[in-house]
């Protein structure tokens, strides 16, 4: 016997249960489709472990680097891995059970279990079909395999969040900020880390400025860089370390091996073959504007389509579906465009729009101006260091309308969040330098530009 549902949505992570709710608050009968962990990526293994794990790195660079700075000292100061893992996981455990608690308050039913199509609008989990006219996909991404000789050896990003003890040596292979976060979160906790990638730079797809002041960082405070490696083959040795080789030459010998090299969508073993939904090259569900499929009434958000790959904005697009199709909303579409987003990094990068080469490329050199400040964080020099802190605005046309704002230095991801309204809004750098400055500040270099 089918069961009958008004929305069913594909996929227990952020965008999913964020989908799931909103629609069960205006009285949708809502089921939500899970095979392994409510949450999804983000919760699980994903943003909230990371930061966390980037908080107990900041919390090891007040120790290492700034408390003695500051009059501070310590006969010894131990990192218990262990009890950080207590921290950590039980924090992500109290977050997962706060979805069942909002399920159940919503009247929302968790089905457990793998989801498949038997058509456009009938889902099959567990010898069950589930029918409803409106269905959402939002079944995320999974790491990409490395495809190298040995790469059996080698590990996910997704695998670090279940380590129960700390290797002494790792290597973490990516350009990206997945790469690059954790390297540096790894490295501040003690860990031998090495960052490995293919071309002189990572994070390539940024604005100049943020990677090359992150570089330098790198480069004098570690993880240890290793630009143009692309490793070929990969063996454990005697010792039961893992050699990183190439052209048969042992480049790195560790004792693990981290690929974080991209992810690819999970569109496959879900019966996509018997709908109407189609996939681009890559694997991605095809989607219109207004995020529904070739099949009327299912449509697809968060990685699964290729868009911006960010937890915020899948659930933007997730809740924005059940106000259109449950609360009268004129549309299902949202706006992509000047989405800000945070690079977990030390120091950390916020980025709003344009990067001045994609603004250069777009309107012409004539028509960009770009404004930027260096200063050095007083959080660091109090304390006998020296962090560059970088801040940039890259404008359009006569009236100076900002398209891009740029920035790496401490407290970057708290304060990037109200600029974006403001550059959402069509703000101006008049507009910015209106302001009156809050001083002392990271903040005011971005309204004290000239």
């Amino acid at each position: 016997m089918t069961k009958q549902y008004d929305l069913l949505v594909l996929g227990a992570g952020s965008g999913g249960i964020a989908s799931a709710n909103r629609a069960a608050e205006y009285g949708a009968k809502v089921a939500i489709i899970e095979d392994k962990q409510v949450g999804g990526t983000c919760v699980n293994i994903g943003c909230v472990p990371k930061k966390v794990t980037w908080y107990a790195a900041e919390v090891a660079d007040v120790y290492q680097k700034y408390g003695q700075g500051y009059g501070f000292t310590a006969d010894s100061v131990d990192f218990n891995y262990q009890e950080f893992l207590k921290a950590r996981d039980g924090y992500v455990s109290r977050s997962r059970s706060s979805y069942f608690n909002g399920f159940e308050k919503r009247g929302v039913d968790l089905i457990e279990g793998r989801g498949r199509f038997i058509s456009d609008h009938e889902i099959e989990v567990n010898g069950e079909v589930y029918r409803a006219d409106n269905i959402i996909i939002a079944t995320g991404k999974r790491p990409a395999p490395l495809q190298q000789v040995g790469s059996h050896l080698v590990e996910s990003s997704d695998d670090v969040f279940a380590w129960q003890e700390l290797p002494q040596s790792v290597v973490f292979i990516g350009a990206g900020y997945i790469a690059v976060e954790l390297s540096q979160a790894y490295h501040a906790l003690g860990v031998e880390t090495h960052l490995a990638f293919r071309h002189e730079r990572f994070l390539r797809k940024f604005d100049k400025m943020l990677t090359d002041n992150l570089m330098q960082a790198m480069e004098k405070d570690g993880p240890i860089l290793h630009p143009k490696t692309n490793f070929t083959e990969f063996r454990k040795n005697t010792e039961g370390k893992i050699e990183c080789l190439i052209d048969g030459q042992v480049i790195l010998t560790v004792d693990k091996v981290v690929a974080a090299i991209g992810r690819v969508p999970n569109t496959e073993d879900i019966g996509l073959e018997k709908t109407n939904i189609q996939l681009d090259d890559s694997g991605h569900i095809q989607i219109n504007d207004q995020h529904e499929t070739q099949a009327k009434g299912v449509y697809a958000i968060g990685d699964v389509v290729k868009r911006v790959d960010l937890t915020p904005v899948a659930i933007r697009a997730g809740r924005q579906i059940s106000e259109y199709l449950f609360n009268q909303a004129d549309s299902s579409a949202i706006d992509y465009e000047n989405i800000p987003s945070v690079i977990f990094s030390h120091p950390t990068i916020g980025t709003i729009g344009m990067t001045e080469d994609e603004a250069v490329a777009t309107y012409g050199q004539d028509q960009i101006k770009v404004y930027t400040n260096r200063f050095y964080s007083m959080y660091a020099s109090a304390a006998w260091h020296r962090e560059a802190c970088d801040f940039k605005l890259i404008t359009l046309g006569d009236e100076e309308k900002v398209i891009g704002l740029h920035g790496i230095g401490q407290g970057v991801d708290e304060m990037i969040q109200g600029f974006g309204v403001a550059i959402k809004m069509g703000a101006s750098k008049q507009d910015f330098d209106s302001v009156v400055a809050i001083h002392p500040t990271g903040a005011e270099e971005f309204v004290t530009m000239r």
